[in-house]
């Protein structure tokens, strides 16, 4: 599932529920109405941001503590720019990311991403994961065993 405009309001509507104060950012909202939560989120009247890739993008919102990826995003350089607002200015601030099957494709640069980083670790349900062992679309043969194909 991708949050998209829907999904981004049903999440905020459920964090509201969960007494939470957030505000929505998506290519569905007016101008007036995404500056309006930007503004409503610095001055501390909101306390979550439930953003989609396009609305959440060159957005600076400062003491970022926690991003968490409810859908993980389809490269690791959006990746790395959505992780980027937490944790700045030598701050510290975590990133938790939700992986399903269906992200694959990003799970060996994930998986390189977090091995090289000096603040992060690699989760060993992703280090071990069987796609996470080859960049996607490499054709690694499998090893034959010493067997006897024919015989005489």
């Amino acid at each position: 599932m991708n949050v998209d405009f829907q999904g981004a309001d049903m999440l905020a509507k459920g964090l509201t529920k969960l007494g939470f104060a957030p505000c929505v950012l998506h290519g569905g909202k007016g101008q007036d109405a995404r500056e309006y939560s930007l503004a409503a989120l610095k001055d501390g009247s909101k306390d979550i941001l439930v953003a989609t890739d396009v609305a959440g993008r060159g957005i600076d919102v400062k003491d970022v503590s926690l991003v968490l990826n409810y859908d993980m995003a389809k490269s690791i350089e959006d990746y790395t720019h959505r992780i980027g607002r937490t944790g700045r200015a030598g701050k510290h601030g975590k990133a938790i990311t939700f992986l399903t099957p269906e992200d694959k494709d990003v799970f060996y640069d994930l998986k390189q991403c977090l091995l090289e980083s000096p603040v992060s670790s690699c989760p060993p349900e992703l280090a071990n994961h069987p796609e996470a062992q080859q960049r996607p679309g490499v054709f690694v043969p499998k090893k034959r065993q010493d067997e006897t194909l024919y015989r005489n």
